[in-house]
């Protein structure tokens, strides 16, 4: 299983981890993520990974948890 984290110290909240996995994360009131839902399945790691591709600051990343 793998799961959704957010380096703040990049996050410039763009949103397009919002737009891409919108059942797993949500932004408060200046753009920023909030992680709402991790990836529990193969659909929602998928969009986590969509998400994680579409950032254009590197802010999000995928860590496997065991």
């Amino acid at each position: 299983m793998k799961k959704i984290v957010v380096d703040w110290v990049a996050c410039d909240g763009h949103g397009l981890c919002a737009q891409m996995a919108p059942e797993l994360i949500d932004l408060d009131d200046w753009g920023f993520p909030i992680i709402t839902h991790q990836p529990e399945d193969q659909r929602s790691n998928l969009l986590a990974q969509s998400a994680v591709e579409a950032c254009p600051v590197l802010a999000l990343r995928l860590e496997r948890v065991d």
